[in-house]
């Protein structure tokens, strides 16, 4: 980790919300999923959310060898939004706890607030974690 990864790093992302974002798209193969309306789907915002921290963070970051991964994720989906809109994710690093990063999460759809909360995310060495992976794979 950089020296310059400290709270107060903020990031703002736009994404326009396609149907394949929305709930039926979530999990095609579940019919449950697929009767449901064409809004953005809690699990897209979620990861949406996490791909506005990870933008955030990245530059204060060795990387490649050095990525974070979400642990947490303490958010409220609070509207509806159809295809079509477009989102604006804002996060922003509230504390840096060792390896634990925690964020101050938003989006907005242009109408109104669909969500807030906080989510956290761990940096972690790429090949350590990959050496985890392939260890727990082989029992």
């Amino acid at each position: 980790m950089k020296d310059t990864l400290r709270p107060g790093i903020a990031c703002t992302h736009v994404f326009a919300v396609p149907p394949s974002k929305t709930v039926p798209a979530l999990y095609p193969e579940a019919e449950e999923f697929r009767v449901m309306p064409e809004v953005f789907a809690t699990g897209f915002l979620v990861g949406l959310l996490e791909w506005a921290c990870i933008k955030a963070v990245n530059p204060h970051l060795d990387a490649p060898r050095e990525q974070t991964v979400g642990t947490r994720i303490d958010i409220s989906h609070e509207a509806a939004t159809p295809a079509g809109f477009t989102v604006t994710a804002r996060v922003e690093l509230v504390a840096v706890e060792g390896k634990k990063l925690v964020f101050e999460v938003e989006a907005h759809d242009g109408k109104e607030c669909i969500a807030r909360g906080r989510h956290e995310r761990f940096v972690i060495d790429r090949e350590r974690f990959d050496a985890r992976l392939a260890a727990k794979r082989a029992t």
